[in-house]
């Protein structure tokens, strides 16, 4: 039975955690729960990770990653667990990591150098688009703004082989919107408001088309069209805040519904 001095004393003997760090850890927990809000879960499963700086690694390439067995609704800045690229487990966490998670996501984080935010997920638009033939067709507001930033990756099973690696890195490229055949979508940025704002465009690209496709042949967009809205379009650059006040504004929503993730 733990007493309250117990409780202290095992606080007391956990290592400090870097402000650095803890500051990922907040922001990091507050995005698993706009994903729960926004509907963008699939059971305990996908996963959204952060590269932690060198300030708190030293220079070793050390992520967070949701507990596996928890809900997004579950996550918490506390019970984020760090590991580093071989899924080992840093922080002394009791809770398992799931092998798909940091398979696919050890290999962008150490082999994209501006990848320090990784999010995948399953939602019923993504997984439909990733499954077409033909993929995200140039026709509305949304696939206009990712003009040349959307790469494809085959399939090839349940992503727990990390020799999938490099090729998935080669599919990648330098390409920040990922739709995953027959598997998904995934996004990888600079920062973590950044990277949402890139998947969030991805995965209204993927609706609209859905719904577009439902109803009969869509209205191409020309070439040139799509380049100039992706260049007019400035939510992804961090000159411009790269979605910083979007996410902020979804992380407001959260605290008035529930802001136990700070814990």
């Amino acid at each position: 039975m733990n007493t309250p001095l117990a409780t202290a004393a095992a606080a007391a003997a956990r290592p400090a955690i870097h402000p650095d760090e803890q500051e990922a850890r907040l922001q990091l927990a507050a995005c698993y729960r706009v994903f729960a809000m926004l509907g963008w879960t699939e059971m305990i499963y996908n996963h959204i990770t952060v590269r932690l700086p060198d300030s708190v690694t030293g220079g070793q390439k050390q992520f967070l990653i949701n507990p596996f067995g928890l809900h997004y609704s579950e996550v918490t800045a506390g019970n984020l667990v760090k590991i580093d690229l071989q899924g080992k487990v840093l922080d002394g966490s009791r809770h398992p990591v799931n092998p798909a998670g940091f398979t696919v996501h050890a290999a962008i984080h150490d082999g994209l150098p501006d990848a320090h935010c990784v999010m995948h997920t399953h939602t019923n638009a993504g997984v439909a688009v990733a499954c077409l033939q033909g993929g995200l067709q140039q026709t509305n507001f949304y696939s206009a703004q990712l003009h040349d930033m959307v790469a494809y990756h085959d399939f090839e099973g349940i992503t727990i082989h990390a020799d999938e690696g490099p090729r998935l890195l080669k599919s990648i490229g330098d390409k920040p919107a990922v739709i995953l055949r027959n598997h998904g979508l995934l996004a990888w940025g600079q920062t973590l408001p950044q990277t949402f704002a890139i998947l969030w465009t991805l995965q209204r690209a993927c609706e609209i088309q859905m719904a577009t496709l439902s109803m009969g042949a869509p209205i191409p967009v020309s070439e040139e069209i799509a380049r100039k809205c992706t260049r007019d379009a400035l939510q992804f650059n961090p000159q411009h805040g790269g979605g910083q006040d979007v996410f902020d504004a979804l992380v407001r929503q959260v605290d008035r519904i529930d802001d136990s993730y700070k814990h």
